[in-house]
């Protein structure tokens, strides 16, 4: 269901902690790079050792955003194998809204996790508030969320009545350890002593700020080359809140790095025509068939980006002309 207070009015739902699963960014379109002769077959895979993990330990399953690559979802077969392994959950999964699930501001009736949602298959949260009463081996765990694009609360005490301890799920850009432009530190949440974030793709170490501990497990999805060292796993919430890591099944050589070690060209040496037309010329119609999402272009393109200190606004406008791109290729 997308929820509105139905958890919260329910009986705390009792199990033996939390099962949290990192942005799986399920598609029927491979990334550029991956070598993988069966995508998504490893997405899939991965949420298929979840289950049994969750099964076999009384997990409650709780997805930090992100189910989906793409708002709308083409391959229905794909949708109906995802739905089998959502239902063979004991727990009905518990999901975040992020970035990728939606096409607008919010969640809405066209956005493939919407139909999940409707179908009963999981319990998606469209807006940031409390979700849900857990009766972890005893003690009382309110669990709280906020979607891509909406204000992180500051303050969440006495939004969960009757919870010893409250854990608040995000999905933003937050600075972990040195971050990047444009993302914002984590900030003390007063009532929250457990906060976990998706949408960041690397893991990064536990912060502790303020009474609250922030923690970013990372993708259980190597969609990008940067990911290559990344080890994807589940992460169980123990009745303390403790952490601990499940390691995924997953192959470590998965990536064709043809090209990402030859030294760039030098400065001198770079052609008078525009370098966006020069990638664009080179970007044959062979090459973006074997990108089926245009990862390779979008590779070139970033890092022409960081090397010229390119403005946002041409960044915005060259990234939307790629993405229209794609998006014809695709229909």
């Amino acid at each position: 269901m997308i929820l509105g207070h139905e958890r919260l009015e329910a009986a705390p739902l009792a199990c033996a902690g939390l099962l949290l699963v990192g942005d799986p960014h399920v598609s029927s379109r491979k990334p550029g790079r991956r070598k993988d002769p069966d995508w998504p077959g490893p997405i899939l895979a991965k949420l298929d050792h979840c289950v049994a993990l969750a099964n076999a330990r009384d997990l409650a399953p709780v997805l930090l955003g992100d189910l989906f690559e793409h708002p709308v979802e083409p391959d229905e077969s794909l949708k109906a194998r995802l739905v089998r392994i959502l239902k063979a959950f004991r727990h009905r999964p518990l999901a975040n809204v992020g970035n990728h699930d939606i096409r607008h501001a919010r969640l809405s009736d066209g956005d493939s996790l919407a139909v999940l949602a409707l179908s009963d298959v999981l319990d998606a949260v469209p807006e940031s508030g409390p979700a849900a009463l857990f009766d972890l081996g005893g003690r009382r765990v309110g669990l709280g969320a906020t979607p891509y694009g909406q204000a992180i609360p500051a303050d969440v005490r006495g939004l969960l009545p009757g919870a010893e301890a409250v854990v608040w799920l995000t999905h933003h850009d937050l600075a972990f350890g040195a971050g990047y432009p444009g993302a914002v530190p984590p900030h003390a949440v007063a009532g929250c002593a457990l906060a976990v974030n998706g949408h960041v793709h690397r893991r990064h170490r536990p912060v502790g700020i303020g009474g609250t501990q922030w923690f970013n497990p990372g993708t259980i999805t190597r969609g990008s080359v940067d990911l290559l060292a990344h080890e994807p796993a589940a992460w169980i919430v123990a009745p303390d809140l403790s952490l601990t890591p499940e390691p995924l099944p997953h192959r470590p050589d998965v990536f064709d790095l043809t090209g990402r070690q030859v030294a760039p060209a030098r400065p001198e040496a770079a052609p008078v025509e525009s370098a966006f037309v020069s990638l664009l010329r080179a970007e044959t119609a062979t090459d973006l068939a074997r990108s089926d999402d245009g990862a390779l272009i979008r590779e070139e393109i970033e890092a022409k980006f960081a090397r010229d200190g390119t403005p946002e606004p041409v960044r915005a406008a060259i990234r939307s002309l790629v993405e229209e791109a794609v998006a014809r290729r695709a229909g």
